[in-house]
């Protein structure tokens, strides 16, 4: 079976394929790469030429499909980029708590934290947290809201004095 003569039926169209991926990548450097690599998958397959077949067409075709996968895998490559552009660093940084270590530590220290609060601004504040109002928090101790204000106020204060690390984190 005879195969392609390199030399004489391939390259003779290089011209034609240098226009033709000039006018897909509009840059002199791409569409010199781009023919380089059509020529290097001609050589790769030239076992699976059929001659007869039209040699121009073939070649045309293998640069267009590698065109076009460069293209849509550059797409790809960008859309990935542009998604985890659109991420903000507070995200990032809680997606990376997946570790159940860092996880763990860090409920250990609120934990702490909370233990540390004097009794009456840590019930408060945990009892606010759960989900109760003011008022129900007041009528359940029996004292004014303006006191369950004050205390959750004081609570929040003193965490984020204990906590200021895990802040700092977050807004770096």
């Amino acid at each position: 079976m005879e195969t392609l003569n390199f030399d004489t039926d391939i390259y003779q169209y290089k011209q034609p394929l240098l226009d033709r991926a000039l006018a897909y990548t509009r840059d002199e450097d791409e569409a010199a790469d781009l023919v380089q690599d059509t020529f290097v998958k001609a050589f790769r397959f030239s076992a699976k030429f059929e001659l007869g077949t039209n040699v121009k067409g073939w070649l045309f075709t293998i640069l267009r499909n590698t065109f076009l996968n460069h293209y849509h895998k550059t797409k790809r490559k960008s859309e990935v980029i542009q998604q985890d552009e659109e991420l903000s660093s507070s995200q990032l940084y809680m997606s990376s708590f997946s570790n159940a270590g860092t996880a763990k530590f860090m409920m250990e220290d609120i934990q702490k934290s909370l233990n540390a609060l004097p009794e009456d601004c840590r019930y408060c504040f945990c009892r606010y947290f759960e989900g109760y109002k003011y008022h129900e928090i007041a009528e359940d101790l029996g004292i004014p809201l303006g006191t369950v204000k004050t205390k959750i106020h004081v609570a929040r204060g003193l965490l984020k004095k204990m906590l200021k690390n895990y802040r700092a984190g977050i807004a770096a």
